[in-house]
């Protein structure tokens, strides 16, 4: 049997520490799987998943807690090598809008008021073309349970977005 290890980890951006947790992976039989890492105010932060016979576990975990020594802030979960198709219904955003404080603290309390869970998310700020204006953009992959339906959420999150005058780009299909 196999499990996956959820690594976060954060450290001083320098060269090579992709390289380092790569080969601390390989060397002890690990399988890389999923990863988002970027330079975010000057550190170097990820979450990467791992996979890893059993057997191997241990050894894994102790060879990346060593890898706290070079710097690294770590945090190491154990979970299962492959959860179950989720039910429900996935539905793909993208949002942009004029930055404020806020927008992900709206958008998510619509997704929770519905049961909806957030899959995956990705932001960044970032400036607007010609004029400048810091511009919020992110893209979503929600899953909707089965029990609601999708275009209930797609129309509560496109009320949301008329109030913050947000463009919403909203994609379903399980």
């Amino acid at each position: 049997m196999n499990l996956s290890f959820i690594v976060t980890l954060v450290g001083a951006d320098r060269p090579g520490l992709v390289n380092a947790l790569a080969e601390c992976a390989a060397a002890n039989g690990a399988n890389w799987l999923d990863s988002s890492m970027a330079h975010l105010a000057g550190k170097f932060a990820g979450i990467v998943r791992l996979d890893v016979a059993e057997a191997d576990a241990d050894r894994l975990e102790a060879a990346l807690r060593a890898l706290s020594s070079t710097g690294l802030s770590l945090s190491i979960e154990r979970g299962t090598a492959a959860a179950g198709a989720a039910g429900g219904e996935l539905i793909r955003m993208e949002l942009l809008a004029h930055d404020r404080p806020g927008i992900v603290r709206d958008i998510s309390s619509v997704l929770a008021q519905h049961g909806a869970s957030i899959e995956r998310m990705d932001s960044a700020c970032e400036s607007a073309s010609f004029s400048g204006e810091a511009m919020f953009r992110a893209e979503l992959e929600v899953r909707v349970p089965a029990s609601v339906s999708a275009g209930e959420v797609q129309a509560a999150l496109e009320s949301l977005a008329n109030e913050l005058m947000v463009d919403l780009k909203l994609e379903t299909g399980a």
